[in-house]
């Protein structure tokens, strides 16, 4: 498990987008929900959405979500501790880039803060070109401007092609 001591002197707030196909989805969304909890302090769950896969489309469809919370842990340290999460519940880190998943869990803002390494991007690189991202995300975050683009996400995700893939099927875990 990845070290949760606080690298951050006051609590930073991010916003993550949590997504699945395999397995019992919805259970999923809620364990991973639960141990996100260990680090990250979510005050806001926007509603769940099935999504039509993007890239490699031969596969089932997606529960997509997005939650809102505060963490002290450094974005590095936050990206190791997402990854330990999906490991636990049965990601396999090494599978086909876009394929079938029981859990996925992004850094979609950070604050305001822009990152770019080459394994970690802040914001999340491909999230204006995403419907299945931005719609949840509007739930919880339409006034924030994306830092890059500059552009609130409300307005993204009304720009944004594929939005009739993504349905809202509950009002939250």
């Amino acid at each position: 498990m990845a070290e949760l001591t606080p690298t951050s002197s006051s609590p930073v707030t991010v916003h993550l987008a949590l997504g699945g196909n395999m397995g019992d989805r919805a259970a999923n969304l809620a364990e991973a929900i639960r141990r996100l909890g260990e680090a990250v302090e979510i005050d806001a769950q926007s509603a769940l959405y099935e999504t039509a896969p993007m890239y490699v489309t031969d596969q089932p469809a997606f529960l997509n979500m997005a939650v809102r919370g505060t963490t002290q842990l450094a974005p590095r340290a936050l990206l190791h501790f997402l990854k330990d999460i999906e490991s636990t519940l049965g990601r396999d880190q090494g599978g086909l880039r876009f394929g079938p998943r029981p859990i996925d869990i992004d850094i979609l803002l950070y604050a305001d803060r822009v990152l770019t390494e080459p394994d970690l991007e802040i914001p999340h690189p491909r999230m204006a070109e995403r419907a299945f991202v931005l719609c949840p995300l509007a739930d919880i975050a339409a006034d924030v401007l994306h830092p890059v683009l500059n552009r609130r996400i409300d307005a993204l995700c009304d720009a944004v092609p594929g939005r009739e893939t993504v349905l809202r099927i509950a009002e939250g875990i």
